[in-house]
């Protein structure tokens, strides 16, 4: 066999699939598209399901691919072993209803014998026990029966739950007698290491139905698997997928890093080397398709294996940040056949920057904390730490719970995971205990349980338009008829009211007939069918009846203006900040919109000033904005940018500002941008981890900021005495006046509280041989105590100090031991607690010093006496 490189194997199997009339599909994102079931993609026909299912309409019923794929499931193993990964990559063929199994193991077979030159003899086949057509195949194909395996339902057949399912092939390579258990009868299906299984065809060509039986589909699927990093190993001639060439780059080049050697086994150091190389592989690749570190869902995985990686650095001795200038040796050999880490590699780069020095920061103490722990269980002669320990470790250091899993392994202890599980979902029923539901029971959306055909949406082109009444909805109650002063749900057969959907408000206005006037208060929709939230002012309106509609123009085009202006918003991010850029949610009314998306870290005042002048020029410049339905394909290649997890079907609207911003919308919009007047950035937060939030306002909005603005300013140069354009000057001086005065006044409390150092200590009660000074101040804070505690101490001996300071109703104490008294056992800590307790307060803190918050300050005298009592 030739030796091949992984590239090059990757590029061959799509070479010949596209010969075999392939449509050749680059690798979905690791984000699954409207599938809840996945977490990621971890598998080559996850993200093609809505094609076996028939729920979409693949491009070509020959496919190939090569997938991205993560799997976390052995992440305990990764690194411990030579064969376990989170990244691979996986290649396969598939047939939709086009050819089937003698296709399929025919052209494997061309593949591997003669695309790659593997020999044919080492080359066994295993089928499902009674799948004879399969058996005949292979045997026409050229392998002798004896190296066909027939194997059970266990091993060669695919079925999940109820669905299509069928028996499956795997191709197997015989690596030699070396590698096997010595036995006369060893073959694939045993469990020694000799037959290496590397491909996977699938025959789905049936339906399991409920009653367990199986019915043959009309049209069944191919579906195959090959894992590259496998395959690769097989040409190579390795054992271990870090023995792969592109993989061993990067491992090369951790081990240059950190200076240590790699030996390939199992040592410590060796097991540190794969783990940072393997999770340098998925991170680049996760944050590459939008994925950012957070606490929950995908983002986790991202910061457990960022995190993991981190920590094993340091165990290696690498000092620093290091991943940043690993992960160009993943670009290296991988920008070719994915071409995005190259164009995103300064984001990918940054997120990883950011995630390893939010890490750096807890790292060290969490470790510490940890083994504290570790100390007190071997004290104790216990090995499992309590859940709410693990739990403050997550919660309160950011640990994820499998890092401290990890480091109390390596100590030879446990953690409580059900203890901490407990803590978890406490900690979330409090949360969700605090949230109230903005829903009102009485305006729920019905439009699920109306038996009414899908609503006619004409507002697109249409402000006012003619309706029949289809249905009319009283207090959750079908009804002929709403009277006047009810509130009602009424259906029509078309509307040219917008529905609230896509974050867009919906329209209000009217509806009437000769006798009735009703009010139209909101519009949802579900499954087509629009229902209309409405107020009866006048007459009563029936169910039959003609109504005329009309949208009230000012919502509308004031709607129409924020909604445009979050597509320039989003395109104007995109080129100012870059293209990771993505929308996590809108919000779009009358009066604002609200735009919130993916990014690590807070817009800078620059950026946000240069995004706010590009979209304001992109106004002026009168762009036209045209609106078409096409097919998901062609507004793909229009470069139509698509809001991720939204459905669409084969139609779809895409909205073009003058060719500058296209995006599929559902949305009302200008005509063209000069009617969205101008655009302010009123604010920008970050709402969530990775998410930031924009508001801003449009046409008279703008207008409306600038008076408030001006408003305010006049009212700071009024309290100022100063003129409104010389305001910002004023206020300048006035700030350093007052650092100016504090300064004064904190060295006139400084000297004031230095000059009573030696009345207060002469003024102390002696209990034994202890002098103890209490004293109450007014409007000192805590550092103020704590100077005034270092100098009775740099001059005296023997004291406890006991201070008190209100601040409005706030009590803080301060509890100081000279050095001396901690060798008679004196702690501040202890005493505080009793202290702070006779004011309704509690602290606590060392042996020498400790302060603690009260509510009560009438009872100041009482804690004096308190600390008296302790001492005597």
């Amino acid at each position: 066999m030739e030796k091949l490189g992984l590239n090059q194997i990757r590029q061959m199997f799509r070479d010949f699939y596209v010969s075999k009339d392939h449509y050749a599909a680059k690798s979905a994102s690791l984000i699954p598209q409207n599938d809840k079931s996945l977490l990621i993609i971890n598998s080559g026909m996850a993200p093609l399901k809505p094609y076996f299912a028939g729920i979409e309409t693949p491009p070509a019923k020959r496919m190939t691919t090569c997938q991205k794929c993560i799997r976390t499931g052995d992440i305990d193993n990764v690194g411990i072993t030579a064969r376990h990964g989170t990244f691979f990559e996986m290649l396969g063929n598939f047939s939709f209803g086009d050819y089937f199994k003698e296709e399929s193991l025919r052209w494997g077979w061309e593949f591997i014998t003669q695309c790659l030159k593997m020999p044919e003899k080492k080359i066994w086949a295993t089928v499902y026990y009674d799948d004879d057509e399969a058996v005949e195949i292979w045997k026409k194909i050229g392998v002798p029966e004896e190296r066909i395996v027939r194997l059970g339902k266990e091993d060669n057949f695919w079925e999940i739950g109820l669905g299509p399912c069928g028996p499956c092939s795997e191709i197997y390579f015989d690596r030699g007698p070396e590698y096997g258990c010595g036995k006369p009868d060893c073959k694939p299906g045993c469990d020694c290491d000799r037959y290496l299984e590397f491909w996977n065809h699938v025959f789905t060509q049936f339906s399991k139905e409920e009653d367990g039986s199986y019915t043959p589909l009309e049209h069944p699927n191919i579906d195959t698997g090959m894992g590259l990093e496998r395959m690769a190993c097989i040409m190579q001639g390795v054992d271990s997928i870090f023995d792969v060439d592109t993989i061993r780059h990067i491992l090369d080049g951790v081990v240059a890093m950190s200076g240590v050697k790699y030996e390939d086994g199992a040592a410590k150091t060796d097991v540190s080397i794969r783990i940072i190389t393997d999770h340098l592989r998925s991170m680049v690749f996760m944050i590459a398709d939008g994925i950012i570190p957070s606490n929950e869902g995908r983002g986790y995985v991202l910061r457990r294996l960022i995190r993991r990686a981190a920590r094993h650095g340091r165990i290696l001795g690498i000092d620093g940040k290091f991943l940043v200038a690993l992960s160009n040796k993943v670009i290296e050999v991988s920008a070719d056949a994915y071409p995005e880490l190259e164009e995103k590699k300064e984001y990918i780069q940054k997120i990883i920057s950011v995630e390893e020095e939010k890490f750096a920061a807890t790292i060290d103490q969490g470790t510490s904390i940890i083994h504290e722990y570790v100390d007190e269980l071997k004290k104790d002669g216990k090995t499992v730490l309590a859940g709410e320990k693990v739990f403050k470790l997550y919660d309160t250091y950011g640990f994820p719970l499998e890092l401290t899993e990890e480091i109390l392994q390596e100590e030879g202890c446990s953690a409580d995971v059900d203890g901490f599980n407990d803590n978890m979902q406490k900690q979330k029923e409090m949360a969700r205990a605090g949230r109230k539901s903005a829903d009102e029971e009485g305006w729920k959306n019905a439009a699920t349980a109306v038996d009414v055909p899908e609503t006619l949406f004409t507002g697109y082109d249409h402000l006012d338009d003619e309706g029949e009444v289809l249905a009319i909805d009283v207090d959750g109650q079908l009804t002929d008829s709403a009277d006047i002063y009810q509130n009602a749900t009424v259906y029509l057969d078309k509307t040219p009211f917008y529905a609230e959907g896509g974050g867009q408000a919906s329209d209000n206005g009217f509806m009437s007939t000769e006798d009735c006037h009703a009010k139209v208060i909101s519009v949802e929709k579900s499954h087509g069918v629009y229902a209309h939230r409405v107020l009866i002012e006048k007459g009563t309106l029936k169910k039959g009846d003609r109504v005329q509609c009309g949208v009230n123009l000012f919502k509308r085009h004031a709607t129409a203006r924020n909604h445009t202006a979050t597509h320039l918003l989003q395109k104007a991010l995109r080129d100012v900040i870059g293209s990771h850029v993505e929308q996590a949610g809108s919000s779009v009314n009358e009066n604002m919109l609200r735009f919130d998306f993916t990014h690590f870290e807070g817009v800078t005042p620059e950026q946000l000033s240069q995004v706010e002048e590009l979209v304001n020029q992109k106004i002026t410049e009168f762009l036209p904005v045209k609106t078409c339905e096409t097919s998901m394909k062609e507004a793909q290649e229009m470069g139509a940018m698509a809001l991720f997890g939204e459905k669409y079907g084969d139609q779809v609207r895409v909205v073009n500002c003058g060719d500058w911003s296209v995006e599929l919308c559902g949305g009302t919009h200008v005509e063209n941008t000069g009617q969205i007047g101008a655009l302010k950035i009123v604010s920008e937060a970050g709402v969530a981890s990775g998410v930031r939030r924009i508001e801003a306002v449009t046409g008279t909005g703008v207008l409306l900021k600038t008076i408030e603005a001006e408003d305010t300013i006049r009212q700071i140069a009024e309290a100022l005495k100063s003129n409104p354009s010389a305001v910002a000057q004023k206020a300048v001086s006035v700030v350093e006046e007052l650092k100016d005065t504090k300064k004064e006044l904190e060295d006139f409390k400084k000297a004031a509280m230095g000059s009573e150092v030696d009345d207060m200590v002469e003024a102390a009660k002696v209990v034994g041989d202890i002098k103890l000074v209490t004293k109450e101040f007014k409007d000192y804070n805590i550092n103020d105590l704590r100077n005034l505690s270092d100098d009775i101490k740099a001059s005296y001996k023997g004291i406890v100090m006991v201070f008190a300071t209100v601040n409005g109703p706030k009590v803080t104490f301060l509890v100081s031991i000279t050095d001396d008294l901690l060798e008679k056992g004196l702690h501040a800590g202890n005493m505080i607690k009793q202290i702070a307790a006779a004011c309704g307060g509690g602290g606590g803190g060392k042996a020498d010093m400790a302060q603690a918050g009260a509510k009560d300050s009438s009872k100041i005298p009482d804690a004096f006496k308190v600390a008296e009592e302790l001492l005597s």
